[in-house]
């Protein structure tokens, strides 16, 4: 990589300096209405079908959970308002608050949220192992549904409160009738915000309107819990693919927010004394390498080794985010802040032995057909990953191919099992929020179910018995040593390859007030002055 500029790499996207011009005041007469650049283009509207997290913060503004999770990461009531638990632990009853209506002013009823519940369970990760451990979820009456277990299991209410992966976002029983396989298309729910249909402008914006029949709870808003209290008329999300231009628009006072400004970015933003940096999830996020295990070279253990030994976290990290105070090494699967990490297994990774790396290839039988990799070119931590990718492994060997595409397309074409040369792909990257790889129970890089599995399909049966093993312990000193068996195994077949952590500040104007902490970018609480 040394006849290349890092700027070549980010595709014009490094910042040598940002255009600080003197703002525009916008006058904000009868309406508060935010304007806010998102990370992404909004294309599916889905929370089960997609992980995407452009998607997930949608949804936190249209729908609703029965729990949700605080600043300190404690799991507190959110639609519930009474849980009664039974003396054994095996039986949950849940009552739901008073005051709760769906967009199109039905009430929420029990069997939505069974039906809701039932969907999410099939898909997300610490849904299906909810569901493995589940006898039955039945609406009692119209407000109050029970869930049995079949076996004990300790995480039902951290899976109901969770806010990273597939959240369990409640819906109207119509809706949550939807096939898994397809995506909703009829973004109903009973959050705080609804979605402007008529509004809705692929590829440009997005726009939400408050949603005046919200009942919030009495308590201070505090994460994805207590009352959200929405100030906002309108929230309207902008997609500028070019950072100059968010950039611009930001200093000119055409948006209040942008979400996620390239990290090279971030110390001419703090300069200008209209605007303000703040780090609403200190937890970090996490680098993915992902193979595809349905096809070759990647069906090949051997082949996927070569992928662990060709890491090298802080070439990756220097050349995707450019600034070394945001950025670390992690030679863990699990968040290096969290309590499950460890170095065991991760030796490759440490040595990044490309001798190795191309004797295994040679080992694994590869026919030089070239690798497809998929290359995000509207993020460019991601952009510039791939381009390390490619040089990273034919360095050792491999012939690669970057497919080109935006976030939102890739979010289609990462789904398809279909073979490279009929549209699919052998390895694609992405990231990962900290908390949503701080425990076997919510990564979903760590399933090896197969077909059931996150994309790249991996088919390890004995991570699957870990997993559920980690689930059903109770000592904390088992749930550490099965972490770890389950991050060795994890890495010794490759389902994936961490490339590091890094931190990543969101920047807006100094008269966006009272933006909470949280993992994603929440409106309720925020006031524009």
């Amino acid at each position: 990589m040394d006849n290349i500029s890092r700027r070549q790499v980010l595709r014009g996207t490094a910042a040598a300096a940002v255009t600080l011009g003197a703002p525009s005041v916008r006058a904000q007469k009868d309406q508060q209405i935010l304007r806010f650049v998102v990370d992404a283009d909004l294309k599916v509207l889905d929370p089960v079908w997609t992980t995407a997290y452009i998607t997930r913060n949608h949804g936190f503004l249209v729908y609703d959970t029965l729990f949700g999770t605080d600043e300190n990461l404690q799991i507190r009531p959110q639609m519930v308002d009474q849980t009664i638990i039974s003396p054994d632990g095996m039986r949950y009853a849940f009552k739901l608050r008073d005051g709760l209506r769906w967009h199109d002013g039905h009430p929420v009823l029990s069997e939505d949220c069974v039906e809701s519940l039932k969907r999410w369970g099939k898909k997300d990760r610490l849904g299906q192992l909810l569901m493995a451990h589940t006898a039955k979820v039945v609406a009692v009456d119209s407000k109050t549904f029970t869930l049995d277990l079949s076996e004990p299991f300790g995480l039902v209410l951290d899976a109901l409160g969770k806010t990273g992966g597939n959240v369990p976002f409640m819906m109207p029983a119509r809706i949550a009738a939807t096939p898994l396989g397809d995506q909703i298309k009829d973004p109903v729910g009973s959050g705080p915000f609804k979605f402007a249909r008529d509004e809705w402008k692929p590829g440009e914006q997005v726009e939400y309107v408050r949603n005046n029949d919200y009942v919030p709870r009495d308590e201070p808003p505090s994460g994805s819990t207590g009352g959200k209290r929405v100030h906002l008329d309108k929230v309207i999300w902008r997609y500028i693919a070019d950072p100059w231009t968010a950039a611009e628009d930001l200093a000119a006072g055409e948006v209040d927010w942008w979400q996620e400004p390239p990290l090279d970015f971030v110390p001419k933003l703090e300069l200008n004394p209209d605007l303000q940096t703040f780090l609403i999830d200190p937890l970090g996020q996490q680098g993915w390498l992902r193979p595809n295990c349905l096809h070759p070279p990647f069906n090949n253990k051997k082949a996927r080794e070569a992928l662990l030994h060709t890491m090298d976290q802080i070439t990756y990290l220097h050349w995707s985010h450019g600034q070394s105070n945001y950025y670390r090494a992690c030679n863990s699967v699990y968040a290096c802040d969290g309590p499950y990490a460890t170095t065991i297994g991760a030796e490759p990774i440490v040595e990044h032995n490309l001798l190795k790396a191309s004797q295994l290839l040679k080992e694994s039988g590869y026919d030089g057909t070239p690798v497809i990799v998929l290359q995000i070119t509207d993020k460019p931590f991601l952009n510039a990953a791939a381009v390390v990718t490619r040089q990273r492994l034919e360095s050792v060997g491999f012939k690669v191919i970057l497919k080109a595409m935006d976030w939102s397309t890739h979010l289609i074409v990462r789904a398809r099992k279909e073979p490279p040369d009929k549209g699919g792909w052998n390895l694609l990257l992405t990231w990962w929020q900290c908390a949503d790889v701080i425990d076997p129970s919510v990564h979903f890089a760590l399933s090896g179910a197969g077909p059931n599995a996150w994309f790249g399909w991996p088919n390890v049966p004995q991570l699957e018995k870990l997993g559920i093993d980690w689930v059903r312990a109770k000592d904390p000193a088992k749930r550490k040593q099965l972490a770890a068996e389950i991050q060795r195994l994890a890495l010794s077949e490759v389902t994936y390859v961490p490339w590091g952590e890094w931190v990543q500040p969101t920047v807006f104007r100094k008269n966006v007030r009272d933006v909470l902490k949280f993992g994603a970018p929440i409106f309720w609480n925020v006031k524009v002055a």
